[in-house]
């Protein structure tokens, strides 16, 4: 009974880590990348490279096979006990990221710009998004006579 404890307490937090590793960039790709991405061609078509988009949609095909692979091997080969266990420890790392899902938390924003600033044409905008320096990418949007707040979101505080 004890070796199983320990066994249920161990896939528990392999459930945790496959949602932080795994679930998490879906997350991520869904709840920032998407809305972000869109808010950057309605500001400006020319603002962002297309092919961003198709780099999204391979991350999350990757993301996806990756995490559903995972959750089916210890669906399939694990006990039911051990499953339940991996789940709940999924759900329990959900629940304890639910505050920085979206686009409005600042490092959800810097992940953005760190991750998309290589579309981005111009090369000052694409510095700044590199950097992570957001008060001279609001400067820079302005001398491309693009609306920053189309761009830059109001970020809620970040815990």
């Amino acid at each position: 009974m004890e070796k199983q404890i320990m066994w249920g307490a161990l896939v528990f937090l392999g459930g945790w880590l496959w949602f932080y590793l795994f679930i998490r960039q879906l997350v991520f790709n869904f709840a920032t990348a998407i809305p972000l991405l869109s808010r950057f061609r309605k500001a400006n078509p020319d603002l962002i490279n297309a092919n961003a988009k198709r780099y999204l949609v391979i991350s999350i095909i990757i993301w996806i096979i990756i995490s559903g692979g995972t959750a089916f091997l210890v669906i399939r080969f694990a006990a039911t006990y051990l499953w339940v266990s991996f789940l709940i420890g999924g759900v329990l790392g959900a629940l304890l990221y639910i505050n920085h899902y979206g686009p409005s938390t600042k490092s959800n924003y810097l992940a953005f710009c760190g991750t998309y600033y290589r579309f981005i044409p111009d090369d000052q905008l694409r510095t700044d998004m590199y950097n992570g320096k957001i008060s001279q990418m609001k400067v820079r949007l302005e001398e491309m006579g693009i609306d920053k707040s189309a761009v830059i979101p109001v970020f809620k505080r970040d815990k």
